[in-house]
């Protein structure tokens, strides 16, 4: 019996003998830290958890930021204005030179002795010879005294006035016209003629046009430069804003470059809005401008404006320029805030 009892006890007790089994943990790798702003792709969060999106650096709404909006604004609209006025300018010059290079003038001096109007018959027969001539019209009396009557009055007789008569040539080709040729023809076979191919004129308006073309490039780059200054200015006040998140984001890894895009992000769309609203309001006030233009035809101010520059009305390249001012906006507008922040990253390290 006793033996049997102490077999049943033995039973529910483990021997001695048997080795004992530890549970033996596998050492998890260790993790690298993850530089901010590298390509790296992030590791997925177990249970398939989504990231919440992290916010941008610098705030979209701000009163600085509305500041700037407006000041590119109205650099953009400046900018504009003067790419107009220039086109303005440049179309009216090249029509002055292109009806001063299709008109010629003779000139038939009185001459003691010579007898003018087979002179001016002569000069006409010759000229129509050359090639490239279209017209050749010599002006009557009654036109040469209208021509005199603002300096000379009324009531004046040709015949006992040494006045010089002209004659009005229509250039069909320039091309194939030599006024070279012509002038010294016209010298040997005719007395007292002189040819006028108005090129002290054309060169003047040359010089005009291209003085204009330069001073509008002057006033661009004044106006760049000055949105320049602004946009740098701004970005220095947007990083003192917010220097605790910059310092934060540059001590613990993130490279310069993720942070100055962060920064070029915010400004390219400033710069964007502004630039896109002066361009809209410069476009509308070419066609404004255009419109009364045409409604105030007959009026002696307007008379005046559309001898001197045709038709007040922007071009087809104006406006290409207005659209070229407002992309190279947006594109000075992001770099010069890149560029401000990265000197700021330098100077802090």
């Amino acid at each position: 019996m006793e033996k049997d009892q102490n077999k049943s006890k033995t039973r529910g007790q483990p021997t001695s003998s048997a080795p004992k089994v530890r549970a033996v943990r596998k050492p998890s790798k260790p993790k690298l830290p993850v530089r901010i702003g590298s390509r790296k792709k992030p590791a997925k969060v177990e249970g398939d958890a989504k990231l919440r999106p992290t916010g941008p650096i610098v705030p979209p709404q701000s009163v600085a930021g509305r500041a700037l909006t407006l000041v590119v604004a109205i650099m953009s609209f400046l900018a504009c204005l003067t790419i107009g006025g220039v086109s303005i300018v440049w179309d009216a010059a090249n029509d002055w030179q292109n009806d001063l290079v299709r008109e010629v003038t003779i000139q038939i001096r009185p001459v003691d002795g010579f007898d003018m109007l087979r002179e001016i018959d002569k000069a006409v027969a010759l000229t129509q010879e050359f090639p490239g001539i279209g017209s050749v019209r010599a002006l009557s009396d009654d036109e040469t005294r209208s021509l005199l009557q603002p300096w000379l009055g009324e009531g004046l007789e040709l015949e006992s006035l040494p006045v010089p008569r002209l004659i009005q040539i229509t250039v069909a080709d320039p091309d194939l016209l030599d006024l070279s040729q012509l002038k010294s023809a016209l010298q040997q076979e005719v007395t007292g003629a002189s040819l006028d191919d108005h090129s002290v004129w054309t060169s003047r308006l040359s010089a005009m046009a291209g003085a204009v073309v330069l001073g509008g490039f002057a006033i661009m780059g004044l106006v760049f430069g000055s949105m320049v200054l602004s946009v740098v200015f701004a970005t220095q006040a947007a990083m003192a804003g917010n220097k605790d998140v910059v310092s934060v984001l540059h001590f613990v890894g993130a490279e310069d470059s993720f942070i100055a895009r962060e920064f070029q992000r915010h400004f390219l769309v400033l710069g964007l809005k502004g630039g896109i609203s002066g361009g809209v309001i410069a476009s509308g006030a070419f066609l404004l401008l255009d419109v009364m233009t045409r409604q105030s035809v007959g009026n002696a101010g307007s008379d005046q404006l559309s001898a001197l520059f045709g038709s007040v009305s922007v071009s087809l390249p104006g406006y290409l320029g207005v659209v070229a001012v407002v992309f190279l906006v947006a594109v000075l507008t992001a770099l010069t805030s890149g560029l401000a922040v990265k000197a700021h990253l330098k100077r802090v390290d």
